[in-house]
């Protein structure tokens, strides 16, 4: 299991989705890049931090405006404290090249982070929503390294008509999906616990965000979901997780 230490206080977030129709949630992100450099010793993004990610060249090859700024945003956040980028669901293409560009870190799928406030598993989340078998089935076929090579050989054009349709589909299976089954599996969460040797994971994805005690055998263990981050509708949605010596913290805050 990965594991990573960092001290001081750390901030977590998850879920912003960020692209060319949230500019309201960009904005406001950004003013939340800007006071975790003032408060916080480590930043960590555990996936989906963009709506979609359809290869690192993007981000290298004349970006939109929209991307552009936002690249601008992280390696200035990057220049001024340690930030760790992590993979999701809609950005599990981001690559050590990004990582590189923007002067930050990428982090493991799932790593053992440990911190001031004890020892946490931390990850993006989808992998524990067992139940929505077709989810998981597709993310077993894209995380193949000869899909994602033969995706990434296609041409930029092709990866943003391909990645559109996606997301179309994935809105449209959501529907008609209930959140039973797009929730995670608590027995997923716990057996991943029991692996990592943690008796608290911290997740994104499901943009349910709560702290909950799951009941096992050798005893409750915590499981701490992240917030999602969405200015475009009402009522805005936003937040993070504090990890310091007096221990880990859940804040919803749209003051951003």
């Amino acid at each position: 299991m990965n594991k990573l230490s960092l001290s001081g206080t750390v901030w977590v977030a998850s879920d912003i989705h960020l692209g060319e129709e949230t500019p309201k949630t960009a904005r406001a992100f950004y003013r939340f890049l800007e006071s975790a450099c003032d408060q916080a010793d480590a930043l960590i993004l555990c996936g989906d931090i963009f709506d979609a990610w359809i290869g690192d060249d993007h981000a290298q090859t004349d970006p939109p405006d929209w991307l552009a700024e936002a690249l601008t945003q992280f390696r200035q956040t990057a220049s001024r404290i340690p930030l760790w980028i992590g993979r999701g669901n809609r950005d599990f293409l981001m690559g050590p090249d990004l990582a590189e560009l923007l002067g930050a870190r990428l982090l493991p799928d799932r790593v053992v982070l440990s911190t001031a406030a004890g020892d946490m598993l931390l990850s993006h989340g989808d992998e524990y929503c067992t139940d929505d078998l077709a989810y998981q089935r597709f993310r077993r076929i894209v995380r193949t390294a000869w899909v994602q090579k033969a995706f990434l050989g296609l041409g930029l054009p092709t990866r943003r008509r391909i990645a559109a349709w996606a997301r179309r589909r994935s809105k449209a299976g959501r529907a008609g999906k209930s959140m039973h089954i797009m929730d995670a599996n608590p027995k997923a969460v716990i057996d991943a616990l029991r692996k990592a040797g943690c008796d608290t994971a911290i997740h994104g994805h499901t943009h349910r965000p709560a702290t909950q005690t799951l009941q096992t055998p050798g005893g409750p263990v915590t499981r701490i979901v992240l917030p999602d981050w969405d200015y475009e509708h009402e009522p805005a949605r936003a937040g993070w997780l504090s990890l310091d010596a007096q221990g880990a913290h859940l804040i919803q805050d749209t003051r951003f």
